[in-house]
């Protein structure tokens, strides 16, 4: 486990912030093939614009320490997550644990009829800046909301043309 992430600072970081947000898709496949796509950390880099994914700790499961580095322009920002729960083929908790980005995430995947899947991505993010930085979340809350649901479509996108996992 890095510094940053030590028990008690992944305790603090796991309680949820103030900016929340939550994106939704239905994917024409079963869910245990979602939930597999979803599991591959790496392959995130093909669905979420301007990312790269990569497993840093363990093997992608529980306990691993996976990194998220978005570059647009000049501005890097780096997500470091701890996975912390794995329930396949159902839902994957985080918490995001890094300098900037802090609080705990989820990926839900729900069975549907007719072999098709709900996915749910949720974030409850500690918003940086103080009081500022509250102020200015229900102005900076639509473009998150909206990248969150286009990469999802994405995701639902190549996941149904077998180009996921």
């Amino acid at each position: 486990m890095s510094e940053a992430d030590t028990p008690d600072d992944l305790r603090e970081a796991a309680q949820p912030g103030a900016g929340e947000v939550t994106a939704t898709v239905i994917v024409n496949a079963p869910a245990e093939h979602v939930f597999a796509a979803l599991l591959a950390w790496e392959r995130q880099s093909d669905w979420i614009p301007f990312t790269r994914v990569r497993v840093v700790e363990g093997d992608g499961g529980e306990g691993s320490l996976i990194e998220a580095v978005t570059t647009l322009g000049p501005a890097v920002l780096r997500d470091e997550m701890r996975v912390v729960r794995v329930d396949a083929p159902y839902e994957i908790g985080v918490v995001h644990c890094g300098k900037l980005l802090r609080g705990p995430g989820v990926l839900r995947c729900t069975p549907l009829a007719n072999g098709r899947s709900q996915v749910v991505w949720h974030e409850w993010f500690h918003v940086p800046g103080g009081t500022a930085g509250r102020v200015a979340w229900p102005v900076l809350w639509p473009g998150s909301k909206f990248s969150l649901t286009q990469a999802l479509r994405r995701f639902a996108r190549q996941v149904e043309q077998g180009r996921l996992p």
